[in-house]
């Protein structure tokens, strides 16, 4: 899933020897290109730009390929090095410009576009303004971009909605860390959330682990996990299987078989153990995903994942930017294929393919998918793009309705609860001098409700009583989750949110405690 360039790039990269050699036809094709070029340049009719055409020509054969092949311009370059190695500030956004426009592709969890509601594959057609179509991905950073606390307002176009949706939004500092939560959820169970896999995740994972000692059960939570860093993810693998585990193998056309497996003793090698999974779980997501349930080391829950199984290699180019060119696929220890089927030069069909499967709710057809069987227990597991969870929880939507939408998009949910706890932060605390008893005994009552209502009336927002009979005790939860958040951290914003509004959670959870029933086959 993750494509390019953007402001946390998330793909897995991986550097290995390419040893094809170009034949006697390839040779003739590219004396051909390069006679095309010189007769282009000598006898065109106006001056050109040889830099634009060459990336032109560079990205048009790449989008040709397979969806996640890419060029990277150099300017691009600095900005993915950046993203991975310190903090900046922004929107908190990931994206890809396809045909001209900006897709979101994913946004950073407890950051400035989370908060005020942008969604994955929502279109920014507008920043402050200014048209965003057409724009390089170049141009978007220096417009979202800028210091903590200014504000940006994007026009954003979502499939199903007929009119443009403004959002404003204001900047903050995005982090590197990759663990948004670790804790505990009760005397046995621990809970860790990993948002996508960069240079510090195995170490920010082994560290959670430490603070969660004692626990028999873990909830490893990668929804919304689109990858990262392959080895990161085999790494993460290792801290539950045994060392000498295959956890993932790939194979190319120009690149031999090549087997990653355990190579230390596991920091996590007994207890139960559920991942929760979602179809925006991608790439290093979907390696560690396949190699617990193909070991048979735990459960799987949620929905099928986004089915993104191939490997780039990045070939540096002259100027400072990238190629990053598939190489091979990446298999399953069983050995199941999760890169999901696509038509080589159709991208747009195939990101509009994962669009209508979001829209539709689409449960898992098992008929349609390659039965496997796991590598302890022989039991079914499936193939033909993604991961399928052992347990399937559809996704929630009975709190969703527009006037919620609008109080989030338009940034009044989070403008609220930064102006009541400005407002309240000393009251707040010595009511409540611990998250424990802040959870147990706050109430978002009818004044606050009636002060959010009053709010997004001042900013042309009518109330709308079905949909706060239908969003309401959702908004009320997330009032209070975001509170909590600012008074002490994320892990109680997840503390709160888990607990009361998060289907998947809650079934991890029942059958962690109902484990009998569930886990046949599991070894722990």
């Amino acid at each position: 899933m993750k494509k390019i360039t953007i402001f946390l790039f998330a793909v897995c990269v991986c550097i290995l020897p390419v040893s094809a050699q170009a034949s006697k036809e390839d040779m003739k094709e590219l004396q051909k290109f390069s006679q095309f070029y010189n007769y282009l340049t000598n006898a065109y009719i106006d001056t050109l730009n040889s830099s634009e055409l060459v990336e032109a020509a560079i990205r048009n054969m790449l989008s040709e390929l397979d969806p996640h092949s890419a060029y990277v311009s150099a300017e691009e370059m600095k900005s993915v090095e950046e993203n991975f190695e310190a903090n900046f500030e922004g929107i908190g956004i990931e994206f890809n410009i396809l045909r001209d426009t900006i897709f979101i592709l994913n946004t950073i969890v407890g950051g400035p576009a989370e908060q005020v509601g942008i969604l994955p594959n929502d279109r920014i057609v507008n920043i402050d303004g200014i048209n965003a179509v057409g724009m390089k991905n170049t141009e978007v950073p220096k417009l979202v971009r800028g210091p903590r606390g200014t504000s940006v307002e994007v026009g954003i176009t979502r499939r199903g909605v007929d009119s443009i949706l403004s959002f404003r939004i204001v900047r903050d500092k995005i982090p590197i860390n990759t663990i948004d939560a670790h804790y505990r959820v009760n005397d046995s169970i621990g809970y860790i959330k990993i948002n996508r896999f960069a240079a510090t995740t195995v170490n920010e994972l082994i560290e959670s682990l430490n603070d969660l000692e004692g626990v028999t059960s873990i909830i490893l939570d990668l929804r919304g996990n689109g990858g990262g860093f392959m080895d990161q993810g085999i790494e993460v693998s290792n801290q539950f299987l045994e060392r000498g585990s295959l956890i993932v193998w790939m194979e190319g056309r120009a690149v031999k078989r090549q087997d990653f497996v355990a190579k230390k003793n596991p920091k996590y090698p007994t207890g139960k153990l559920i991942i929760l999974v979602d179809e925006f779980s991608a790439s290093s997501s979907e390696i560690v995903a396949g190699a617990v349930q193909d070991w048979d080391r735990g459960l799987i829950i949620g929905r099928r994942t986004f089915g993104k199984g191939t490997i780039q290699r990045q070939f540096t180019l002259v100027d400072g930017s990238a190629a990053r060119i598939t190489i091979a696929r990446y298999h399953t220890p069983t050995g199941r294929v999760i890169q999901r089927p696509y038509e080589q030069g159709n991208r747009q069909n195939y990101y509009a393919n994962f669009s209508r499967r979001i829209i539709s709710g689409e449960d898992i057809e098992q008929n349609d998918s390659i039965p496997y069987y796991t590598l302890r227990s022989s039991r079914i597991v499936y193939g033909g793009g993604g991961i399928t969870p052992d347990i399937f929880v559809a996704r929630d939507t009975t709190y969703f309705s527009d006037y919620r939408a609008l109080l989030i998009r338009n940034g009044i949910l989070n403008e609220y609860t930064v102006n009541y706890i400005d407002r309240n932060r000393n009251t707040i605390l010595s009511r409540y001098p611990d998250f424990d008893d802040f959870e147990k005994n706050f109430v978002v009552d009818d004044t606050m409700t009636e002060e959010l209502i009053e709010s997004g009336k001042n900013r042309g927002i009518s109330y709308d009583s079905y949909g706060f009979t239908k969003s309401g005790n959702e908004i009320k939860t997330q009032i209070k989750a975001m509170i909590a958040q600012r008074l002490w951290n994320s892990n109680e914003y997840y503390k709160i949110t888990n607990k009361y509004l998060d289907p998947e959670f809650s079934k991890a959870v029942e059958v962690l405690e109902n484990w009998s029933r569930y886990g046949e086959g599991i070894y722990f």
